[in-house]
């Protein structure tokens, strides 16, 4: 007889995600046990139950599982910038999209302001389209006058005109904030970063890291280490161990992600259930997200704490219609790009969860396709790149290995092509 939220998300009847009100609130989260469906009903004002997973929009997720090394990297250039110091390379984040770049700067951008007398700045390339918006959002027209000297003035810094004088107002205003205060400058999405102001940005950075505590922060998908090729800026290639490849999780990492989040609020996944998430994931970061809000409102609606192969039965359609709408969108992607041809012929090389090729071995399979310019045959890989379908992580030495960003994108995309491709 308890009124109760529906806060349903469809396809798995409105009984999803409820919860008493308002004191039984946080009893009926708990999953004390499935409410009575005479007391359901549905009021879109209210407060819904606590969303635990954050499929989709960068959320760092309850767990950032398997990003030790990459963290680890973070953490030791914000120790220089702590100790007033500029660290001995910049970082630049590489790998498909929904792999967890963005919640890695988000974990980042949070220790950064928890830690004492460190600035930091979150840009993305909207914002600094052109110079102007590049010197407003590095150092805001209202603090100009307080950092540069009275010699410099703003027109020094933000002229409508690209010039070398102008150059020099921008590492001019990043020195002078750096002197007061060591900053870190974060840039998501970078690969859309204009070429232009990405050039005037990483030479500016260059230079003020000789003088001043500063750190910048890039994150793209792979085809960003070929975009910041092109900015005439060269420092990129000399990262060392600030170049991170972020990638796939291994199995245990993919089990922490779906597990520890769960039973940190009492709820058990049994081993058979979570391999079976795990297997099916194929470890990748936003379906596992996926799996687990499912799970969650599972939880939510049914109360129980013990999750079971039956459970995870239950949610499949539910995400597989998911993620169906996911590899829409990737396949109209190819498809626009006139990448299909391409796309098909290299996608039997990687439709074991982790298979790898060498570039020799994609080279052959795009020429199958009837390709017999070498330099067509790279500039359609390197745009396969771009999209994250195959990559190349960094950090394997001389190996150049090739891995599917989605293996099991590579089965849809041979499915959509018809029986025969397959």
């Amino acid at each position: 007889g308890k009124r109760a939220i529906v806060t349903g998300r469809g396809g798995r009847g409105n009984k999803r995600g409820c919860a008493t009100e308002p004191a039984e609130v946080a009893r009926a989260t708990w999953g004390v046990g499935r409410l009575s469906s005479l007391g359901i009903y549905c009021h879109a004002m209210s407060a819904s139950p606590p969303r635990l997973f954050v499929p989709g929009d960068g959320t760092l997720p309850p767990t950032l599982a398997g990003r030790s090394v990459a963290q680890a990297v973070l953490k030791r250039c914000l120790d220089d910038l702590v100790r007033g110091a500029a660290p001995p390379h910049n970082v630049v984040l590489v790998g498909p999209r929904g792999n967890g770049k963005t919640a890695l700067l988000n974990w980042f951008k949070t220790v950064c302001e928890r830690a004492s007398g460190v600035d930091v700045v979150w840009l993305t390339p909207g914002e600094i389209a052109d110079a102007d918006g590049l010197v407003g959002a590095v150092a805001p027209r209202s603090r100009i006058a307080r950092l540069l000297p009275r010699k410099v003035g703003i027109a020094a810094v933000g002229s409508a005109e690209w010039s070398p004088s102008q150059e020099r107002g921008v590492r001019r205003t990043l020195l002078a904030r750096c002197r007061r205060k060591p900053l870190a400058l974060l840039i998501d999405e970078a690969h859309t970063l204009q070429l232009g102001v990405g050039g005037l940005l990483l030479n500016a950075s260059q230079q003020v890291r000789t003088e001043a505590p500063f750190l910048l922060v890039l994150a793209g998908t792979p085809g960003l280490a070929a975009h910041l090729g092109a900015m005439d800026a060269s420092f990129w290639s000399r990262l060392g161990a600030g170049l991170l490849g972020i990638g796939r999780l291994d199995a245990a990492a993919a089990r922490a992600a779906l597990a520890e989040p769960l039973q940190a609020h009492d709820i058990r996944i049994e081993p058979p259930a979570l391999e079976a998430v795990v297997k099916e994931s194929q470890s990748y970061p936003y379906f596992l997200q996926l799996w687990g809000d499912a799970l969650w409102q599972d939880h939510l609606a049914t109360g129980t704490r013990e999750l079971t192969e039956k459970t995870v039965a239950t949610a499949r359609p539910e995400v597989a219609a998911w993620i169906a709408d996911y590899y829409q969108s990737r396949y109209r992607e190819l498809r626009g790009g006139g990448l299909m041809s391409a796309a098909i012929a290299v996608a039997p090389l990687f439709l074991h969860e982790n298979a790898t090729a060498s570039e020799q071995e994609l080279d052959a399979a795009l020429a199958a396709t009837g390709s017999e310019d070498a330099g067509a045959r790279f500039a359609v890989l390197e745009s396969l790149n771009r999209l994250g379908y195959v990559w190349c992580p960094p950090g394997q030495g001389a190996a150049m290995t090739w891995c599917a960003g989605i293996p099991s994108l590579m089965r849809y995309v041979l499915d959509q092509a018809g029986p025969n491709t397959s």
